[in-house]
């Protein structure tokens, strides 16, 4: 009888690939195409494009503002992750919204084009405060220029969907980040980061906007986030009589 395999244990767990065969025996032609398939799409979702014209149709009846980071092109906004957090020169109302949403095209437009309206929608059924609040649209975003358009705003509190990094086995993940009193300068460490959001199971929209509700609230009872603002959204949501 032959010993059981230990990394099919591992694998079972998870999408990602935790260890191709290894030994002298070449890679099987379904492994080879899987993998080619695999890092097409994440090419692809670092050097997509957000439809902005469809994503803001999406997102109807939300009103939204555009506005860009300093990267002017694709190009550049890889090579320069610096330009990606500074704000272009632009036109936004300082209405000083209670909590703005930003969506940023990121690393993955296949997310942003996904999971970034019914995200929104879902938030805007548990919040709403946000039912008529216009939404940003951010071109060439990094997490940070969430920061800047906040502060230009005069938000007291800023949400960012972003595209998420593609990996080898999800090209379409949403990552949400959530900043309190956002200004220019601001550590990664001042925000609260919800990320895997997608359908292909990561967090899906529901229960990423029941994360999102929580951390918001508590973020207003404290005011703060980031590393003051410990997550206890699944504790709270398995207490009697938490929302199911």
């Amino acid at each position: 009888m032959s010993a059981p395999d230990p990394w099919a244990r591992l694998a079972a767990m998870t999408p990602a690939r935790v260890r191709l065969r290894a030994g002298m025996a070449p890679v099987s032609m379904a492994d080879l195409l899987t993998f080619q398939q695999d890092h097409a799409a994440a090419r692809d979702a670092i050097h997509g494009a957000v439809d902005w014209t469809a994503l803001a149709r999406a997102l109807n009846p939300l009103p939204v503002l555009h506005a860009a980071s300093a990267a002017s092109d694709r190009a550049t906004y890889l090579r320069r992750p610096d330009l990606g957090r500074k704000l272009a020169q632009g036109d936004l109302p300082h209405d000083a919204p209670p909590l703005l949403i930003v969506v940023g095209d990121g690393l993955s437009a296949p997310a942003v084009m996904a999971q970034a309206a019914p995200l929104v929608h879902a938030l805007v059924r548990r919040l709403p405060e946000l039912d008529g609040r216009p939404v940003v649209l951010a071109r060439g975003a990094r997490v940070a220029l969430g920061d800047a358009i906040g502060q230009a705003m005069g938000a007291e509190m800023v949400l960012m969907l972003i595209g998420e990094r593609p990996g080898l086995s999800v090209a379409d993940s949403l990552g949400a980040y959530l900043t309190r009193a956002p200004r220019i300068g601001l550590r990664d460490s001042a925000r609260n980061c919800v990320s895997n959001i997608h359908m292909n199971g990561g967090l899906d929209h529901e229960a990423a906007a029941d994360r999102l509700l929580w951390l918001i609230t508590e973020a207003r009872r404290i005011d703060a986030t980031g590393v003051a603002l410990k997550d206890d959204s699944d504790a709270a949501t398995a207490l009697p009589g938490a929302r199911s």
